[in-house]
C-alpha cells in the first residue's frame, strides 16, 4: 500500500483525551493517519489533537458526549460529510462506576454499560457501511481483561467489556466479506490516570497476579492497536489481543 495512500486514511479513536486513547490516537497519527480525537471534554480532546498537531501530524478535536446515540449520529454525519468515509474505528472510550452489586444503583450500571458498549454499537452502525462499500476498513474495540475473568465490585464494567468481546466476534463476520476487519485488545492493568487513583493495597495485589511483575504501558496498547489498525494485520480479525503481562493465559 503507497504512503499515499494510508496519508488519506481517517481514523477516529474515542476517549482519546488521556491515557489509553490518547496514546493511540498519537501512535495513529505517527503513521500517518488523520485523527480525529473524541472525548467528552472539549480541552482534552483538544489538547490530544494539538499534541498531534505540533508532532506533524493531522488531527481534528471532537468534543461530544459518546454515551449519547443521538450526539454519536450527528458526529457521523458531520464526518462522512467532511471525510466521506472513515477508514479506522477505535472505540477507546470508558468509565468506571465500581461497587458491590448490592450497592450499585441503576444509573451507574446503566451509565457504564451505555458509554463502554452501547456507544460502540451506534459508531459502528454509523461509520461502518462506508467502510463496507469502500472494502477496506479497520475495528478496533478496547475492552478489558475484566470481561474475561470478571472481577468484584465491577459487574458493570465487566458486563460492558464482555459485550464488547462478543460484540467484536459477532460483527467480524458480519463484515468479513467487505474485507473490514474488526479485532478486540483487553489490556490488563496499564499505568494511566486511572489505575494510579488504585489504592496501593490494590496495586499490590494486582501486582501478584501479573507474571512479569509490573504494570503495562499505554504504549504496549497504542502498539497493538496500530497493528491491528495497518495493512499488516488484513488476515486478522475476531480476535481477542490481551496485552496484560500474562495475567490471562
Amino acid at each position: 500500500m503507497s504512503e499515499e495512500t494510508i496519508n488519506n486514511r481517517v481514523a477516529v479513536v474515542t476517549g482519546a483525551g488521556r491515557g489509553i486513547g490518547r496514546g493511540i490516537a498519537e501512535s495513529l497519527a505517527r503513521d500517518g493517519l488523520h485523527v480525529v480525537c473524541v472525548s467528552k471534554s472539549e480541552s482534552s480532546c483538544g489538547a490530544a489533537a494539538d499534541a498531534i498537531r505540533q508532532a506533524g501530524g493531522q488531527a481534528d478535536a471532537l468534543a461530544i458526549d459518546v454515551s449519547s446515540g443521538e450526539q454519536i449520529r450527528q458526529a457521523c454525519e458531520a464526518l462522512l460529510e467532511k471525510h466521506q468515509c472513515v477508514d479506522v474505528l477505535v472505540n477507546n472510550a470508558g468509565i468506571t462506576r465500581d461497587n458491590l452489586l448490592f450497592r450499585m444503583e441503576e444509573d451507574d450500571w446503566n451509565d457504564v454499560i451505555h458509554t463502554n458498549l452501547t456507544s460502540c454499537f451506534h459508531w459502528i452502525k454509523a461509520l461502518g457501511r462506508p467502510m463496507t462499500r469502500k472494502r477496506w476498513g479497520r475495528i478496533v474495540n478496547v475492552a478489558s481483561v475484566v470481561g474475561l475473568t470478571g472481577n468484584a465490585g465491577q459487574a458493570n464494567y465487566s458486563a460492558a467489556k464482555a459485550g464488547m468481546i462478543g460484540l467484536t466476534k459477532s460483527l467480524a463476520r458480519e463484515f468479513a466479506a467487505r474485507s473490514v476487519t474488526v479485532n478486540a485488545i483487553a489490556p490488563g492493568f496499564i499505568d494511566t490516570d486511572m489505575t494510579s487513583e488504585l489504592d496501593e493495597r490494590v496495586k499490590d495485589a494486582a501486582l501478584g497476579t501479573i507474571p512479569l511483575k509490573r504494570f503495562g504501558q499505554v504504549s504496549d496498547i497504542a502498539e497493538m492497536a496500530a497493528f491491528l489498525c495497518s495493512d499488516k494485520a488484513s488476515y486478522v480479525t475476531g480476535q481477542v489481543f490481551t496485552v496484560d503481562g500474562g495475567m490471562v493465559m
